[in-house]
């Protein structure tokens, strides 16, 4: 009898273990925090003994997951962790939101990274609905968390809640579809966000129901004109600013889409465009442009003066391969997705740095 009541003891046991590990799987949730690295020295633009217009924080080279119950049976049984699959392989865009969420497109996951500090939650998402995002370009945040996500094959751009569950998808134009949207921008004031569609050289802007509310452009190298525009950023003074790329330019609109003003020309020299990709606008109105060919991010005058370059060609800190996106925060944090280095470069900006020039 006893060899019995042994023998089943030790048939039950795998089966005690088994629902033991699901719940400790589901019952402690991972936490997750930024994995990043950063440099030994002081980085600045301009150089010391220069004030510094831009410091170097850090590089995101990921999310590392801290250990939990689940985490480490996980490890006992199976032998092995996580990995790093968690790790950026493409990342081409880059944006926060207003509680300091971050997301980062990832066309070589064909996914978005999606990082909530105060809950310290990742979620990747790789799918729009019923179908999967196929070349994630473009994302922003709205006042409500909600995630756009512009997936430039497919034509859409997918709109995720704040714990990035998918919600709906805008396709429709009012006059058409969308081509090829890529570069997004949210206006908080007036709760549009306006899509740079690249083929069709125009600007839409739809609400928050995914309605078109207005566009405008058209192809063309005069006033107002666009030819192929890729990203767009919102400034807080109020304007666009449009990666004109194929005019070598950045054009600035009001937010009806009025012509302000452009700035820009094809050359190899300081403030010249070779291949401009992500804009940003800091709170002294100087405007960052990356171009991919340099390597570099150019800093301009509201006027379109050249007044700074920061970063070059390389894999070290605050170094370059192909970078592409751009985002500046609300409180004057600069990232950059280095497309190619596999990372999102991380800066400080400082304010008021002098108005005069800026």
């Amino acid at each position: 009898m006893k060899d019995k009541r042994l023998y089943k003891g030790i048939r039950c046991r795998p089966l005690i273990m088994a629902a033991l590990i699901i719940f400790l799987s589901t019952g402690c949730a991972s936490k997750w925090a930024l994995r990043t690295e950063g440099p030994d020295i002081n980085l600045q633009w301009p150089y010391q003994p220069n004030e510094a217009k831009v410091t170097y924080l850090m590089t995101v080279k990921g999310f590392a997951r801290s250990s939990s119950a689940g985490d480490v049976l996980s490890i006992a049984v199976y032998g092995k962790g996580g990995g790093d699959d968690d790790s950026f392989i493409l990342p081409i865009a880059v944006t926060t939101g207003p509680d300091g969420r971050l997301a980062v497109a990832d066309i070589g996951c064909k996914c978005v990274h999606l990082f909530i500090p105060e809950e310290q939650k990742y979620v990747r998402i790789f799918d729009a609905g019923p179908e999967p995002l196929r070349s994630p370009v473009g994302a922003a945040f709205d006042e409500d968390l909600r995630l756009y996500v512009s997936d430039s094959t497919a034509g859409k751009v997918a709109v995720f809640d704040s714990q990035g569950e998918f919600l709906f998808s805008i396709f429709e134009t009012g006059s058409g579809r969308l081509k090829r949207p890529t570069g997004l921008a949210y206006n908080s004031r007036k709760e549009i966000l306006y899509v740079a569609d690249t083929p069709e050289n125009r600007i839409y802007a739809f609400n928050k129901k995914g309605e078109a509310v207005l566009s405008f452009g058209q192809r063309g190298d005069l006033e107002g004109q666009l030819n192929l525009p890729t990203h767009i950023f919102w400034s807080r003074t109020g304007v666009l600013y449009v990666t004109d790329t194929m005019n070598f330019r950045i054009a600035a609109f009001n937010e009806n889409g009025g012509f302000i003003n452009s700035f820009g020309r094809h050359g190899d020299g300081s403030g010249d465009f070779a291949m401009p990709k992500g804009v940003a606008v800091d709170k002294d109105g100087a405007i960052y442009v990356v171009d991919s060919f340099f390597d570099n991010i150019q800093l301009f005058s509201r006027q379109g003066d050249f007044l700074l370059t920061v970063g070059k060609r390389g894999g070290d800190f605050a170094e370059f391969w192909l970078p592409s996106g751009i985002f500046i925060d609300d409180t004057d944090i600069l990232y950059v997705a280095d497309t190619y280095n596999r990372r999102v470069q991380v800066y400080r900006i400082t304010e008021q740095y002098d108005d005069g020039k800026f």
